[in-house]
């Protein structure tokens, strides 16, 4: 007998974040389209949009079939670096350790994103990266707006010297991206930082990477769509 299983994405965007446009009540329904029964929403310097859409979901028909992790994609001084399962919202322009710091305190979980891509604008810098190598919970392997499919697999590499969990992230930034990346586990609750530690590990890591030039030029005619239909 098969064993049922289901998809985690651990890096999205919606209206919350000041590059995206996708709406939040867009997720339930295109996030279970794709398989994603679990989606980390991480937007710029905020969780408001997270916190909403998780409301959302707790009162909807979506209730016990889709799971919202509040998350942040925080700019550090160091460069981005993600946290999960947040309950308060961590400012922007402190040090890689101190937004560490934040995370642990509100225990969350540390997620290293954009796998060891050079040409990533806010990319974790490395002496920054191996500085807090050792608080690092997770390590995205597989992001889909990468620069090229080989730093994704230089970040697997690291993470496996490391023993760390992997993950997979779309780092959607339109509603047509959301789910082009993820793990795959066995089917089961997601509530806690360690349910997400132990389906990590039971997974693997998968995605459909798109050209990061193409990747733009669709999401700029997407929003420039938006902005008509909303004037």
């Amino acid at each position: 007998m098969t064993t049922p299983t289901m998809r985690i994405d651990l890096h999205c965007h919606s209206e919350a974040s000041h590059d995206c446009t996708t709406p939040l009540t867009t997720f339930p329904a295109r996030c279970l389209e794709r398989g994603v029964r679990v989606q980390a929403i991480t937007d710029h310097d905020q969780i408001w949009g997270a916190q909403n859409l998780r409301e959302f979901v707790a009162s909807s028909e979506y209730a016990g079939r889709f799971t919202v992790i509040v998350g942040e994609e925080v700019t550090t001084r160091d460069g981005e670096l993600v946290g999960l399962f947040l309950h308060e919202r961590i400012p922007p322009g402190l040090s890689a350790e101190e937004t560490v710091a934040e995370i642990r305190a509100q225990g969350g979980l540390v997620l290293l994103q954009h796998g060891l891509d050079p040409l990533k604008r806010y990319r974790l810098r490395p002496e920054a990266r191996e500085r807090i190598a050792h608080e690092i919970d997770i390590v995205e392997t597989f992001n889909a707006r990468i620069s090229r499919p080989k730093w994704n697999r230089a970040a697997a590499e690291w993470a496996m010297a490391r023993n760390l969990p992997m993950s997979g992230g779309s780092d959607a930034h339109t509603w047509r991206q959301i789910g082009d990346a993820w793990s795959e586990t066995p089917e089961r609750s997601i509530e806690t930082p360690q349910d997400l530690l132990d389906a990590l590990r039971a997974g693997s890591v998968m995605g459909e990477w798109t050209h990061p030039v193409r990747a733009f030029v669709y999401k700029q005619w997407v929003q420039w769509k938006e902005r008509r239909v909303r004037t």
